[in-house]
C-alpha cells in the first residue's frame, strides 16, 4: 500500500499542492488568485495559470498541464469553483477522477470555507456546493433571458456594441413603412427596436426630407 494512501486514511494528506488560477480576458489580473494560491501553500513552480481563457472554452492548456502534473498523493488547488467551469455532473466527475488516480481537489473558497476532497466531509460538501453552483448558475441564465425577453417585447435597445446603419438602410426602410410595411417588423429586420427606427428616420427626415409617416 503506497505511503500516500496510508497517510489518508489516517487523515493526513501529503503530497504536492497543484495550483491554477483562470482569467477569463488577457486585461484581466491573476494576481490575486495566485496570491490566494501561494498563501495556501502551493509553490509557485507548481502554479499554473490560464490567460484569456473562459471556463466554457475546451482547450485550457495550463489547466490539461496543472491535471497532468498530479500524481498520487497530490492535491489540485483553485480559489473558486467556477475556475473549473463546468457543469455539476462533470464537476463531480472530475473529482471522482482525481480520487481514482490518487488525487484530490481543494477549493479555497467554497461555500465560504476551504474545501478538500481529500477528507470524506470535504467530498461530501464538495458535493453539495457544485450542485448549489451550478442551480445559482441556471437561475441567473433564466434571469438574464427574461430580462431580455421584457426588454424585447418593451420595445427597448437591448445594449452591447450598437450595429452602424447607412442613410441608404434608413431611407429604404422609411420607404417599407410609407408603403404600409409595419415598422415594427421593418425595425426586427434590421435588427433594432421600433423606438431606435424612428429616431433615425425622424434624423433622416430633417436631414433629406424622407417622410417616416407609417404604422
Amino acid at each position: 500500500m503506497s505511503t500516500a494512501l496510508v497517510s489518508r486514511q489516517l487523515g493526513v494528506v501529503v503530497g504536492k499542492l497543484i495550483g491554477y488560477a483562470r482569467v477569463s480576458t488577457r486585461r484581466q489580473d491573476a494576481d490575486r488568485q495566485v496570491g490566494d494560491l501561494l498563501a495556501a501553500g502551493v509553490r509557485r513552480d507548481d502554479l499554473y495559470v490560464d490567460h484569456g481563457v473562459s471556463g466554457a472554452r475546451a482547450s485550457r492548456p495550463k489547466f490539461d498541464n496543472a491535471v497532468a502534473a498530479l500524481q498520487d498523493g497530490d492535491t489540485l488547488v483553485i480559489t473558486t469553483l467556477d475556475r473549473l467551469g463546468r457543469s455539476t455532473q462533470n464537476m463531480l466527475a472530475f473529482a471522482e477522477t482525481l480520487r481514482e488516480e490518487g488525487a484530490g481537489l481543494r477549493v479555497l473558497n467554497l461555500g465560504g470555507g476551504d474545501v478538500d476532497t481529500h477528507t470524506p466531509m470535504g467530498s461530501m460538501v464538495f458535493t453539495v456546493m457544485a450542485a448549489l453552483a451550478q442551480m445559482e448558475l441556471e437561475i441567473k441564465r433564466e434571469r438574464t433571458t427574461d430580462s431580455v425577453a421584457k426588454r424585447r417585447a418593451a420595445g427597448k435597445d437591448l445594449g452591447g456594441r450598437p450595429r452602424t446603419f447607412t442613410d441608404s438602410q434608413i431611407r429604404s426602410a422609411a420607404h417599407l413603412v410609407e408603403s404600409g410595411r409595419h415598422a415594427a417588423q421593418v425595425a426586427r429586420d434590421l435588427g433594432m427596436s421600433r423606438a431606435t427606427l424612428y429616431r433615425r428616420m425622424a434624423d433622416l427626415e430633417a436631414r433629406e426630407g424622407v417622410s417616416t409617416h407609417g404604422k
